[in-house]
């Protein structure tokens, strides 16, 4: 089957571009040119990725990013200006999983797209080895891509689940960030090591008690990061 992508710009020779090199690849393509149209898309059809500019009319992507994802974990890499922020380029707080720079190569942005659809493929015989691991008070559904804490469902984004999934799948092991960063975002991810700091950081702040004195997800000092129940 296709995969079906949806690309959000308001510039409509940006999206003219993206839509036509992703359907070169045989990638089904639907496009929206503000916040609004691009939320009703996103709830109307079920779509493998989601390119969203951050500055729309309407509601900007971040708002967009947000919406959705009280309701599916898509992939979603943001468009972004060069000079934001990286903490809200990554979308941390919206839950999006990777951003890209403009004026950006659109050989770049069809490497990210295959990279993360790559990676979800990837997971598939993972999930079916052992769907469900229960760990203390910590569950975690690899099949509904679901976390639970003391019975609790805590939502993540989708790069979230992935570098906890694989924490907790190899329990004690220390990945360093450089490990973490090939192995979760690709080896074609241009982004630095930050990245996985600041995903920490937020997964910490979302299934840790006392983030600063983390039960789940430790800090090695100079070496990297591993999962202890």
């Amino acid at each position: 089957m296709a995969k079906k992508v949806l690309v959000v710009d308001d510039e409509k020779l940006i999206v003219k571009g993206i839509r036509f090199s992703l359907e070169q690849d045989g990638m089904e393509v639907d496009c929206a040119y503000d916040g609004e149209e691009a939320l009703k898309m996103a709830t109307d059809n079920k779509y493998d990725m989601i390119l969203l500019d951050i500055m729309l009319p309407k509601m900007d992507g971040f708002q967009v990013c947000q919406q959705i994802r009280e309701f599916s974990q898509v992939p979603i890499v943001m468009l972004t200006a060069k000079g934001d922020d990286m903490d809200k380029i990554l979308g941390l707080e919206y839950g999006a999983d990777d951003y890209i720079t403009k004026p950006f190569n659109i050989l770049e942005v069809k490497a990210r797209i295959k990279a993360i659809m790559r990676r979800t493929a990837q997971s598939h015989p993972k999930e079916e080895e052992q769907k469900v691991i229960e760990n203390g008070d910590l569950k975690l559904d690899c099949e509904s891509r679901r976390l639970f804490i003391l019975g609790n469902e805590i939502n993540l984004t989708a790069k979230e689940f992935d570098l906890l999934e694989l924490l907790v799948l190899n329990p004690n092991k220390v990945y360093s960030r450089e490990n973490l960063l090939n192995m979760v975002w690709g080896y074609e991810y241009p982004g630095d090591v930050r990245t996985v700091d600041v995903h920490v950081r937020r997964l910490r702040e979302k299934i840790e008690k006392n983030p600063s004195e983390p039960r789940y997800v430790h800090t090695k000092w100079g070496v990297g990061y591993y999962y202890q129940g």
